[in-house]
């Protein structure tokens, strides 16, 4: 889900910039917060599940027998430290973030060395998230950003899920039964809404002007906070507030 949201955004560039500087998507942040968007704000929805499960226990009955709609969303949503930045929840996602973010800054000031890079990702795991890392496939080397030469990229998935937090305060304003509708399978409205307010300006703003042409103001981390202290709270059963 979460490359599938890449994949519309780039999908639904406007024909008319094709072969231009202009096509695709406006910057990694903004780009980020299309995948973020579909993965978390839809895929991990229990809309959407209610709508996935039936279909996914047609093909798997054996495996799900004896489950519901709500033990899968409650399966996806699981909060919990993990070694593994792409399986990480929701809640404890950004600190992997930051962990790498962390050891850039101190490669690129010349605090450290890359060989020190091990030593110091075990000792923000074990300070971040409490986790000891075991070796290094889990460890530093799991991403294939830093050596695919990508230094500096790993923020835009933190940008991207405040930005597709706030966005999605806009979409339930403009589709009040967003909810009802993608427990029905029905994503038209919503890609529809996406394509008109962020696919169709393509690259043609600044990602700072495209932000706030679209939300009203520049990126801010309150409504990805909110999310995260209401859908958790409810699940947890918890005044995380």
């Amino acid at each position: 889900i979460h490359e599938a949201g890449h994949g519309l955004y780039e999908l639904h560039s406007p024909e008319r910039l094709e072969y231009t500087p202009l096509r695709g998507g406006a910057s990694l942040g903004v780009h980020e917060s299309q995948s973020r968007l579909w993965e978390n704000l839809v895929g991990r929805s229990e809309s959407f599940w209610k709508w996935a499960f039936p279909q996914l226990r047609e093909v798997f009955p054996r495996q799900t027998g004896g489950y519901s709609s709500r033990d899968y969303f409650e399966a996806v949503n699981r909060v919990r430290p993990t070694l593994i930045r792409v399986e990480a929840d929701e809640v404890t996602y950004s600190l992997h973030v930051i962990l790498r973010f962390e050891i850039e800054n101190a490669l690129m000031e010349g605090e450290i060395r890359a060989k020190d890079v091990p030593r110091m990702w075990r000792e923000k795991m074990r300070e971040s998230l409490g986790v000891e890392v075991p070796d290094d496939a889990r460890g530093c080397l799991q991403d294939i950003h830093w050596s695919d030469g990508l230094v500096g990229y790993f923020p835009t998935y933190v940008l991207g899920n405040l930005i597709a937090s706030d966005l999605w305060l806009l979409i339930a304003k403009a589709i009040p039964d967003i909810d009802a509708q993608m427990s029905r399978g029905q994503f038209g409205p919503l890609l529809d809404w996406l394509k008109t307010n962020v696919y169709d300006h393509a690259a043609r703003y600044e990602p700072e002007v495209l932000v706030n042409k679209v939300l009203g103001h520049g990126v801010i981390i309150e409504p990805f906070v909110e999310y995260l202290q209401k859908k958790y709270s409810k699940l947890y059963d918890v005044d995380w507030t």
